[in-house]
């Protein structure tokens, strides 16, 4: 009989979710700590646990004012939890064992498969040390566009940490800021320097770190892609495409977003496309997001449901369970058998996971909004539902300012960042390995009941 502490290191999902679980609370304590503020006293322990379940869990919701509340020692502090949380916890690990020549171990690759969604154990090692350095490449790349606009704008020393502070958030799709004031990016809703970086960082990080290998390999040739990167893709640019175009038609005369100042029709689209991209997962906003319609809101809510793809920065359901879901859809509607797309067929243990991501999901989602209705009892269904989703799909943008809900409503938000991080993807990962051990061979007989 297996020792129950071996069997127990059988379930990488447990210790990844216990991984995180130690990040956030060795990064609330830190937080909390008085060197951590600028006033030189302690924030507290509950806002300083709610900012580092935030960065670890790549959200962006705040209590306190990033910008002015956190001296540098915890704007530091906040970087290293965002990266920790956006790459995972075990490449860090994985690049450690690396460097001090540590021989990478059977449960050691486990936890690194799971870590980066990978479909094999072959090459993790080396896998890891490339995302590492892509990571770099892409962040410093940000950083030095960034730069042009910080570093006259704040100094050599203070621009060059805006500029990679704001690099590494839009890239993990984490959505802090140190602008001040709980501002964001709205101080530059005119700037397409600022906002087209920022987009190119928040759409290569919720691409996944595969789809951007596979790219670059293949020289951006599709026929050579594979499935998981074609879907990805399409679906990707559709929900730019369709999200850029909603929020130009819908917003285009709202004075309090995209007609903010007379704007002009360029600063318009570009406005309308930056929040297509910020709304999948990133958390950052160039207009006033409590003067948006509700129609946006609601659009709002889908795009952020969504969310960015499998092996990325970002949360949400993810752009390709959305998918199988709707191919599913598809094939019912049109009668098929199987359902198939770009001449490949998906197999039913996939589509299986996918309708379980969707309605536990969902359950969270549904759970936490009727909590915060029952708190909230002045703040519309809209802004709540926007709040709860902003939280378990980890984008971190709120049209009813998060410091200024009750501390319980603060509470349930805290478990729905986390979940949002480990929880979907943790469930999805628990439903396979069963399915690989064949722990469910019993097949009883089988009746129809009526549906629809």
């Amino acid at each position: 009989m297996a020792d129950p502490g071996q069997r127990r290191q059988m379930h990488p999902e447990r210790v990844l979710a216990c991984g995180f679980l130690a990040l956030i609370l060795v990064g609330g304590i830190l937080l909390a700590l008085p060197i951590a503020a600028v006033s030189g006293k302690s924030i507290g322990l509950f806002e300083g646990m709610f900012t580092a379940t935030s960065a670890v869990c790549v959200t962006g919701l705040i209590v306190v004012d990033t910008g002015t509340t956190f001296s540098l020692f915890g704007q530091v502090v906040l970087l290293a939890l965002i990266q920790l949380g956006g790459l995972g916890f075990m490449l860090f690990a994985t690049l450690a064992m690396m460097a001090m020549g540590r021989r990478i171990t059977l449960q050691n690759r486990l936890l690194i498969r799971d870590s980066m969604n990978a479909s094999t154990m072959t090459g993790l090692p080396r896998l890891a040390g490339w995302i590492s350095l892509l990571t770099v490449g892409i962040e410093l790349l940000g950083a030095m566009l960034l730069a042009v606009r910080f570093v006259p704008a704040y100094g050599w020393g203070k621009g060059l940490f805006f500029s990679l502070f704001h690099s590494v958030s839009a890239f993990c799709n984490a959505g802090f800021d140190l602008m001040g004031g709980y501002a964001s990016l709205t101080g530059y809703w005119n700037d397409p320097l600022v906002l087209l970086t920022i987009a190119m960082l928040i759409t290569l990080g919720g691409l996944g770190f595969a789809v951007m290998m596979e790219v670059v390999q293949h020289k951006g040739k599709w026929r050579g892609l594979s499935l998981h990167a074609k879907i990805v893709l399409t679906v990707s640019a559709g929900l730019l495409a369709v999200g850029t175009l909603f929020y130009a038609l819908v917003e285009w005369n709202n004075p309090a977003t995209l007609a903010v100042e007379e704007a002009h029709a360029g600063t318009k689209l570009l406005g309308a496309f930056f929040q297509s991209v910020t709304m999948r997962t990133a958390g950052f906003n160039s207009v006033d997001l409590a003067g948006m319609t509700d129609a946006s809101k609601l659009m709002s809510v889908l795009l952020m449901f969504i969310g960015a793809s499998p092996a990325s920065t970002g949360g949400g359901v993810k752009t390709t369970t959305i998918s199988v879901l709707l191919l599913i859809v598809f094939s019912v509607v049109k009668g098929q058998e199987n359902v198939n797309v770009f001449g490949k067929r998906l197999p039913t243990d996939l589509m299986r996971r996918a309708v379980a991501i969707l309605f536990i999901t969902l359950i969270v989602l549904l759970c936490g909004t009727m909590g915060l209705t029952l708190l909230e009892k002045g703040a519309a269904m809209s802004d709540i539902l926007f709040e709860t989703t902003s939280a378990m799909a980890t984008v971190g943008v709120s049209s009813l300012g998060t410091p200024t809900l009750s501390r319980a409503s603060q509470v349930i938000l805290i478990p729905m960042m986390f979940f949002g991080r480990v929880g979907p993807l943790t469930m999805a990962m628990a439903l396979a390995s069963k399915m690989e051990k064949g722990q469910n061979k019993i097949k009883y007989p089988e009746e129809k009941i009526m549906i629809g």
